[in-house]
């Protein structure tokens, strides 16, 4: 058990790939707090986790709003005494060619992908470095590197947490804290699952490995970085995409 009782927040922890990080921590150890705006999958999710027997606590938050991050760090704090891990993962897509796309779905997106992370990383920070450790995880893109048509806001939020996570990686390196982004390619999710076969057979054929990736690929990655084996790593952009973007 490589993170043998941790504690790690995972955002967007309800469904997907936060799902998956959640489950494979809590396997490996972990105890665990997750948060979505969704309910059902949130409360499905936590029973997952109780059976596997870590103490799991799970709160309905909106990671745009800095007070509701800081009321469920705090009890976070509270019940479970400290919070080790951080993985910024909740994010949206509201998909539209840029002459289309509307303030609105620029806004949100850039709230939720961007904003959140800022939100998290703010307000969880200040409780790693009273602990003079932590380490931040935060889920980006290979849309924040190489752009994708029809996902202008996307693709700048998704660039946008690459850089930040450099800057907080900078600032925080003196406290022994690690923080590091994943851009992860094409993965089966909810996301993908609505795309005809038609599109998911064109999206395979550029892929080296010639398949999508499962978000448990996502979460062994996240595991490492969880883990003391990526001590003396800070500030990176790893890419996992079946080998799509490779240079």
């Amino acid at each position: 058990m490589r993170i043998k009782d941790k504690v790690a927040l995972i955002t967007g922890g309800g469904r997907g790939i936060g799902r998956e990080i959640a489950i494979f921590f809590a396997r490996e150890g972990a105890n665990i707090a997750i948060c979505d705006v969704d309910k059902e999958s949130l409360a499905k999710t936590k029973q997952e986790i109780d059976s596997l027997g870590r103490d799991c606590l799970s709160f309905c938050v909106d990671v745009t709003v800095y007070i509701q991050i800081e009321e469920m760090a705090n009890k976070i704090l509270d019940k479970l005494g400290k919070i080790d891990i951080l993985v910024n993962n909740a994010g949206i897509t509201r998909d539209n060619l840029i002459l289309r796309m509307t303030e609105e779905d620029w806004d949100k997106v850039i709230a939720v992908n961007l904003k959140g992370v800022f939100n998290c990383t703010k307000a969880i920070s200040k409780l790693m470095i009273k602990q003079r450790s932590g380490k931040i995880i935060n889920i980006a893109s290979i849309i924040g590197l190489i752009g994708n048509i029809g996902q202008a806001n996307y693709s700048a939020s998704k660039a946008g947490i690459i850089g930040l996570t450099k800057t907080t990686a900078k600032e925080l390196a003196s406290r022994n804290i690690n923080v590091n982004a994943i851009a992860p390619g094409f993965i089966a999710t909810d996301m993908t699952d609505k795309l005809s076969a038609e599109v998911k057979e064109k999206m395979s054929a550029q892929i080296p490995l010639n398949r999508f990736g499962k978000p448990v690929d996502v979460a062994h990655l996240c595991l490492f970085l969880a883990s003391e084996e990526s001590d003396y790593i800070t500030g990176q952009t790893i890419v996992i995409d079946g080998g799509m973007t490779m240079h």
